[in-house]
């Protein structure tokens, strides 16, 4: 079995030993290197070409946002795991804009590192559950005092079972077999909903999902 491939970036020598410790341990998994800034994480990806990258979003230099970014357009088959402090929406709305498909906090238990880490490399997106939990909160709050729209209900029937499932981390082809339908059109349905929504990215469609209490805490 080929192991994960992961590089970690954080100017804290000690938390990014200690995690490369914690991931060595792993049978399934391999730190391919380090990194303590930004701009020698991008460079460092391109050298090595791993499968994950985990960093930190408070880097000197450049942040991990800007590194996320720049890392979607140079090398856009390496996934992104955040890790942070911040258990803010909005880090964590502009950490998913950036095209991370994990948002980590470092006082998490290891085995939500962990989790996160084989989640994102099987192309889900994870995000530490105690964010989603407030940010089902904040959306009951927000609808309400009647500050939502009802976007929601101009989207087929198709269409909101794509957008639950795509919400839920599903692959194009995952959802395609677990509808009987081929990925040619689940890929149709959500480029119709994004369209009907005003949404660009996977990264907004994530965002959408969350705000709207599409995913609950135990998703």
């Amino acid at each position: 079995m080929d192991k994960i491939k992961v590089l970690l970036c954080d100017d804290h020598t000690l938390i990014r030993k200690g995690i490369a410790a914690l991931l060595q341990e792993q049978p399934d998994m391999n730190v391919v290197g380090e990194a303590a800034h930004g701009e020698e994480a991008v460079v460092r990806v391109n050298e090595l070409v791993p499968d994950i990258v985990i960093l930190d979003i408070g880097l000197p230099g450049i942040s991990g946002l800007e590194v996320t970014r720049q890392l979607q357009k140079s090398s856009p088959g390496v996934k992104v795991i955040l890790l942070t402090i911040h258990d803010r929406e909005d880090y964590l709305f502009r950490g998913l804009q950036a095209g991370a498909y994990g948002y980590v906090l470092k006082g998490a238990d290891v085995n939500d590192l962990l989790t996160a880490i084989r989640a994102v490399h099987r192309g889900e997106v994870f995000i530490y559950p105690s964010m989603t939990t407030k940010l089902v909160h904040d959306y009951l709050k927000r609808a309400q005092n009647g500050d939502e729209t009802d976007s929601y209900s101009i989207l087929s029937g198709r269409e909101k079972e794509v957008i639950l499932l795509i919400a839920e981390g599903k692959t194009s082809r995952q959802i395609a077999d677990q509808l009987g339908l081929s990925p040619h059109t689940i890929r149709t349905h959500r480029d119709r909903l994004m369209e009907k929504l005003n949404l660009h990215s996977k990264a907004e469609l994530i965002r959408y999902a969350l705000r709207n209490g599409f995913l609950g805490p135990d998703s």
